[in-house]
């Protein structure tokens, strides 16, 4: 009797481009970035959990929505209103995310030691969700702030912030790419009047550009990026 069995081979999926150390992309277009550095970074990338009870001055809070927001509320006097600083995290557009130790560590002690309420929007990530996903997700959350402006709703973002802030006083920030969606945002905010955005109102800006020193010292890199982002960063 001739036997019909088929043995199946396991299929291998072959990596296609990659960031050193932070992510790889196969040619199935899925993607992988489970850290490959030095293990002493890992900690950084580590979730911080949300918490009620005070730390150092601070509560944070989860705001589940369009687009997700994490809080960050010092301690104020009652009746005192804080102004809100609407943070994007860098990372290349492809890597990172706002929940991470390294950026917790960050918008605690700038809440803390500005007396403010820090936003940060969690963004999507390419290759998955190409530009301009991320600055249309940015734009999402000065839209959803608005809303808490102006018709609070019974849910935990209105009631974290609609007594607590100061909705005239919003100042956009960010880190390395962030920078460049503060930008991005803004200028994608002042094609409409301030009648549309009452009462909520941009401040001002401010962004900083990093330069990784690995860039600096390794000049092929910098094409090696150059090339992942026209290919899996940029809707073209």
């Amino acid at each position: 009797m001739v036997s019909t069995r088929v043995t199946y081979q396991p299929m291998t999926k072959k990596v296609v481009d990659e960031v050193s150390g932070w992510l790889r992309v196969f040619d199935d277009g899925s993607v992988d970035r489970t850290w490959t550095g030095p293990p002493e970074a890992l900690p950084l990338m580590e979730p911080v959990p949300p918490y009620n009870i005070s730390r150092d001055g601070i509560t944070l809070h989860d705001l589940p929505g369009s687009p997700n927001l994490r809080l960050y509320l010092p301690e104020s006097d009652v009746g005192k209103k804080l102004p809100i600083l609407l943070h994007f995290q860098g990372g290349g557009f492809c890597i990172s995310h706002h929940s991470w130790l390294m950026y917790h560590q960050f918008y605690a002690r700038v809440a803390c030691d500005v007396h403010a309420a820090v936003v940060s929007v969690e963004l999507p990530l390419a290759p998955e969700h190409r530009l301009p996903a991320a600055i249309d997700t940015g734009f999402a959350a000065l839209l959803r702030l608005r809303s808490i402006a102006r018709f609070p709703a019974n849910d935990l973002a209105s009631e974290m912030l609609s007594d607590k802030v100061n909705f005239s006083r919003v100042f956009l920030i960010g880190d390395s790419s962030g920078g460049n969606l503060v930008h991005a945002i803004a200028a994608k905010a002042l094609e409409e009047r301030d009648k549309f955005w009452a009462p909520l109102k941009v401040a001002a800006l401010y962004c900083k550009f990093v330069i990784w020193q690995l860039l600096l010292r390794v000049v092929w890199r910098m094409a090696m990026l150059v090339k992942f982002v026209c290919r899996y960063i940029v809707e073209l």
